[in-house]
């Protein structure tokens, strides 16, 4: 992927696309965020520009079909569970020859610490079955905290983990993962979602225990030291 390729956030005005955008920017990828509401993108995009350091990437803000034409190649879904098949439908046209990068994790209602998978297995597969294999989804950024993305004057804590049934599609989004300063690994076809979406869940229990010494906790795959 080159520096000047687009990136939309659909969901952008929320915590997690919100911080997604401030970081890829600070990278130098360009983003548009989208929303149900244009005028709501636009006015957030505004005011995530004024806080970007010099030499940054410009935001847009636009709705979410427009944000989604507008992308050179990828568009993450970051949108909360109860929105995402409705988005899914929305956008699926303005999909084909692009990626889907869908990080959208099935907590359970009003539970946080618990997940409803869907009946495909996990919402990265729910989203391919929707958008048919010719269109490549890619789960990944399930287990970064909201928090986390959002403090864009510290370093990401964890690593980020890739799952799709497209390998050159998951190399290019790893690619644009790792302009944010992490690793990201391959964990394998879609159906590994259901793993690592799952993963969200336990570390927002241990983050909100009061029996660890921290919060906003990642996944981070630790080779030998040996």
């Amino acid at each position: 992927m080159i520096e000047s390729e687009k990136v939309a956030i659909l969901g952008g005005t929320g915590p997690q696309g919100r911080g997604l955008a401030l970081r890829f920017a600070a990278a130098g990828v360009p983003v548009v965020i989208g929303s149900r509401q244009r005028e709501r993108a636009v006015e957030c995009a505004m005011e995530m520009n004024m806080s970007l350091p010099e030499g940054s990437a410009m935001i847009e803000g636009m709705d979410n079909i427009a944000a989604t034409q507008t992308a050179a190649k990828m568009v993450i879904l970051s949108v909360p569970y109860s929105a995402h098949d409705a988005t899914l439908e929305s956008i699926k046209a303005e999909l084909t020859d692009k990626i889907l990068i869908d990080i959208v994790v099935p907590l359970a209602p009003k539970n946080p610490k618990a997940v409803v998978m869907p009946a495909e297995g996990s919402v990265t597969e729910a989203a391919q079955a929707m958008l048919g294999e010719a269109i490549p989804v890619v789960g990944a950024l399930h287990n970064v905290s909201a928090v986390t993305l959002n403090n864009v004057d510290q370093p990401i804590n964890c690593d980020v983990l890739v799952c799709g049934n497209n390998l050159q599609a998951k190399k290019t989004v790893m690619e644009l993962i790792e302009k944010l300063g992490v690793k990201a690994y391959n964990a394998g076809l879609a159906e590994s979602a259901r793993c690592i979406e799952a993963l969200t869940p336990i570390l927002i229990r241990l983050n909100i225990s009061k029996e660890v010494p921290f919060s906003h906790a990642g996944v981070t795959i630790a080779p030998p030291v040996h």
